[in-house]
């Protein structure tokens, strides 16, 4: 396809490819049988990733339905990612690290405020950059729904206890996902300063869909 190592075991036609820049939002609408790349470019940064069904958005992503499915809360290479229909919308065809996280949910300003102090409030936010991206289809707040988080490390301990720690990605790394149906992918190159997800310093994210 091309020399270019981020196009690495790629097939087919080149549709789109972008550079995300560091807390920006993106959306984008991926068809049945195409694929979406997801390239960490240089590691250790979280993407917040939520799916609408592109014929009917009342049809949208849901982490309960994918985790009770697949009997697992980490999503890995062959994991389908259901809609509250119950359908698959997309699988993650490969993934270059061991897994991805269902629970960590995205960064807001409340939840910025409760962690990390008041004086987080007005930093930009994972939902920030959601309802951004949403505006163009008409999706507000109350269409936001539990989000896949790619590349971020949420370890659980044996108590039950959730942690946010260093990711397991490096520069480069990649994840693949093929869409089941005709989707709208929203995405939040998560801007999140104080905690580990994104090595307290946001970086670019490229996406590159193929047929």
């Amino acid at each position: 396809m091309t020399d270019d190592p981020h196009f690495a075991g790629l097939d087919g036609q080149i549709l789109h490819d972008e550079i995300v820049a560091a807390r920006a939002p993106w959306r984008h609408r991926v068809d049945a049988g195409q694929t979406l790349r997801i390239v960490d470019l240089e590691g250790n940064q979280a993407v917040d990733f939520l799916l609408y069904a592109a014929a009917d958005d009342a049809e949208r992503y849901s982490a309960q339905d994918t985790i009770a499915a697949q009997a697992n809360i980490f999503l890995r290479a062959g994991s389908v990612l259901l809609s509250n229909e119950g359908r698959p919308m997309m699988t993650i065809a490969a993934t270059a690290v061991d897994y991805h996280d269902t629970i960590g949910g995205a960064c807001s300003c409340e939840s910025n405020s409760l962690r990390y102090g008041h004086h987080t409030k007005a930093q930009h936010s994972c939902v920030d950059n959601f309802l951004e991206a949403n505006l163009r289809d008409g999706r507000g707040k109350r269409d936001m729904v539990s989000n896949v988080n790619f590349f971020m490390n949420v370890p659980v301990e044996p108590d039950g206890v959730l942690g946010i720690v260093d990711g397991i990605s490096a520069p480069g790394l990649t994840v693949d996902l093929r869409a089941e149906m005709d989707v709208i992918v929203v995405v939040s190159n998560c801007p999140q300063i104080n905690n580990p997800c994104n090595g307290f310093d946001p970086t670019p994210v490229r996406m590159i869909v193929t047929a």
